[in-house]
């Protein structure tokens, strides 16, 4: 056989028939969500959702919001933080234009119409399709609302430090650091002379006196790994029962966990809510977890008031006084909520639940912001930043209904299932050429005739251990 030789240059085809177009043979996960949201109903939902945003008859026909919804999902799916990401993305898979329902002649959205369809339709638009979602899960028995785990983390915004400027000056970092060292005696300060007047200074990162121009509401705040960003906090409720998230909030990243809370549980009333008049079977929350964050005489005093039972975990403050210094009344509303409190937690049922917590409530922040790839937010505004975020914790939603129905709640699952059946099959090799020696009366395999252990040798205590801890093992992120 001759050997074929790339051709520097070749000449396209004017014309192309459409029977010779290649056809992608698609996801089978994709294939499957795609199956889900055609059987509910999905684009008819949401065009009907959306049609108040458009004109019936004037101008260019715009993308359909069942497309424009699929591709915030992709972002969830495939671990994208921005739009530019996701609409290239799109435009490069065969797998993912058959999921948006786009033939290879077609060009896929760009990232500006991403944007442009983005700042037409609303917050609340983004919400009921969110809670579209949680319906979908109710019908499934997927979602209960009895006991809801409260939790935040911190999301890194798309603002530098840097930028920052004075509240009441409008002065720039530097421009004030540079006052001050003249202020001090220093003529012309060099940028050693900057960062030791820097240095001595007290409360010179506080949110009451800087702010971002560019983005408003980032606010300055230690992230999780130490270091002093601006940030914006978003806030979970999951359902404790089946690991459901049932509200999403996003709010300022100085805001603390007793104050927020009160909007996170509102909200999640107001979802489950929502939900019942939808057709859904669930309860209103009767049970409220949290870690030692959340724990105040006053969350604890609201807890009882509202009728629900709080398992806040409580914070070594010592003995407590509960005699008011100016009136000398003790607040006696308040103790008896912490006391009952503590006694939930120190209970049975309360030590089960702090463990359902550092599961289901762990888990969704791992899936939505480290494999999810929305750690760091390339939009600007909480109105914006929720949008994408309602419906990109959404997309974890819908992973678990993938789950239950279909074994798998990601696409990038299925990489795992089959490094898992090539181990299988390895094993199954293995194990016959073992039988097969022993049959033959060898008592030496031809694998260890070597005079040190080999690690990866077929059969091999460490490979044995090593296949079994694959293929046992579950993914780190439950997907």
């Amino acid at each position: 056989m001759a050997m074929g030789k790339r051709k520097a240059q070749r000449q396209r085809e004017l014309w192309i028939a459409a029977t010779d177009v290649p056809q992608g043979p698609g996801h089978p996960f994709y294939g499957r969500l795609n199956g889900l949201l055609r059987e509910r109903g999905f684009d008819q939902f949401a065009e009907g959702l959306c049609s108040p945003f458009y004109h019936d008859s004037l101008g260019r026909p715009s993308i359909p919001p069942g497309v424009y919804f699929r591709m915030l999902l992709v972002g969830y799916f495939e671990g994208i933080d921005s739009e530019r990401g996701i609409a290239w993305r799109c435009a490069d898979s065969l797998a993912l234009r058959e999921f948006l329902g786009f033939a290879l002649t077609e060009g896929t959205p760009d990232h500006s119409s991403l944007s442009v369809i983005r700042n037409r339709i609303d917050v609340e638009t983004h919400r009921e399709v969110f809670t579209w979602v949680l319906t979908a899960l109710a019908d499934s028995k997927l979602l209960k609302g009895k006991t809801i785990g409260i939790d935040a983390t911190t999301l890194e915004a798309n603002a530098a430090m840097r930028s920052i400027v004075r509240n009441d000056t409008g002065e720039s970092y530097d421009e004030f650091l540079t006052k001050l060292a003249k202020a001090s005696g220093i003529d012309t300060p060099t940028r050693e002379d900057l960062a030791r007047t820097d240095r001595k200074r007290k409360n010179k990162g506080s949110n009451d006196d800087w702010h971002n121009p560019h983005d408003p509401d980032a606010k300055i705040t230690k992230m999780k790994d130490g270091r002093t960003h601006l940030a914006h906090k978003a806030e979970h409720a999951v359902d404790l029962q089946t690991g459901a998230i049932v509200s999403v909030t996003l709010q300022g990243a100085d805001v603390g966990d007793t104050t927020s809370v009160q909007e996170t549980l509102a909200e999640s009333v107001e979802t489950l809510l929502d939900v019942r008049e939808q057709g859904g079977q669930v309860q209103l929350p009767r049970e409220m977890v949290a870690d030692k964050g959340y724990h105040s005489n006053d969350v604890c005093s609201d807890m009882e008031s509202m009728g629900m039972r709080g398992y806040i975990s409580e914070p070594n403050r010592g003995r407590r006084v509960w005699t008011d210094k100016d009136t000398s009344q003790v607040k006696s509303t308040q103790r008896d909520a912490v006391y009952a409190n503590r006694r939930r937690v120190r209970g049975k049922r309360g030590k089960a639940l702090m463990r359902k917590r550092g599961e289901l409530l762990e888990r969704p922040f791992a899936h939505c912001y480290e494999t999810g790839g929305l750690r760091r937010t390339h939009l600007r505004g909480h109105p914006n930043i929720l949008k994408r975020l309602l419906i990109h914790v959404a997309g974890f939603n819908l992973g678990l209904l993938m789950r239950s129905m279909f074994g798998i709640g990601k696409p990038r699952r299925l990489q795992d299932g089959l490094g898992t059946a090539i181990l299988d099959v390895l094993d199954a090799i293995v194990r016959i050429i073992g039988t097969a020696w022993r049959r033959l009366g060898l008592r030496k395999r031809p694998w260890r005739h070597v005079s040190a252990p080999m690690p990866n040798a077929p059969n091999s205590p460490a490979t044995g251990r090593l296949m079994m801890s694959v293929k046992n093992r579950p993914s780190s992120t439950g997907c």
